[in-house]
């Protein structure tokens, strides 16, 4: 809970200092790494505290629109930037990351439903499910590729339809993507995605907090 409310006032500088300027971002998993080094817990403290500290710094220059754990470990940020190399550059000090406690994923990013927006006082911190969707290619699947991801895109519609979802967008480079549901969805929805089914696509389902509006809900 401490490092929650830690979070919750961070979170503060990140609305008030961020804006979004266009509908293209880089987003930015942070992965609990399994193999990540023993440390004493005075030092993790340190390593967390500066973590947080470059949370400040980033939303204070303008360049991290939306950020947000995910239970059990690890989290997201959504960087106000179209480019991996400017990511990376931002990303690089934070001591956390150079003490390599996450491993990244950053990529580009779109959303097709919802968006990215800057959440409004007073600020109301929600769980919502996350599932993040990961591309599957190889030799076997790789030629039914194209028309299962199409039937993918319109099984997600389908599944908006009911007011359930948040947002969902795309990575570039047939890196998946990820959808945001404000309510409980059974594995089962997703097992018979067709892209799911046909073993083209894989998912993961996590709870993340986050500010409401963070994706221009209402």
């Amino acid at each position: 809970m401490k490092m929650r409310s830690i979070f919750l006032l961070l979170f503060s500088l990140v609305c008030f200092w961020s804006s979004a300027q266009s509908s293209r971002y880089t987003f930015v998993f942070l992965n609990t790494r399994t193999d990540k080094a023993e440390l004493p817990k005075e030092e993790v403290d340190k390593l967390m505290q500066g973590h947080m500290a470059n949370i400040t710094r980033l939303a204070t220059e303008g360049k991290l629109i939306v950020a947000g754990p995910f239970d059990g470990g690890g989290g997201i940020f959504i960087l106000n930037t179209t480019s991996i190399d400017e990511a990376n550059t931002w990303l690089s000090t934070d001591p956390g990351i150079q003490a390599n406690r996450w491993k990244l994923d950053v990529l580009p990013y779109q959303p097709r439903i919802g968006g990215v927006c800057v959440a409004k006082e007073p600020y109301e911190m929600v769980t919502y499910n996350f599932i993040r969707f990961r591309s599957n290619i190889h030799k076997e699947t790789v030629g039914d590729y194209p028309v299962l991801l199409k039937r993918h895109d319109e099984y997600l519609k389908q599944l908006a339809k009911n007011g359930n979802v948040i947002t969902e967008g795309i990575f570039d480079d047939q890196e998946g993507g990820i959808l945001i549901t404000k309510g409980d969805i059974q594995p089962e929805v997703f097992e018979n995605d067709p892209a799911v089914k046909g073993g083209t696509l894989l998912f993961e389902i996590k709870k993340l907090w986050v500010a409401k509006g963070a994706f221009c809900e209402q």
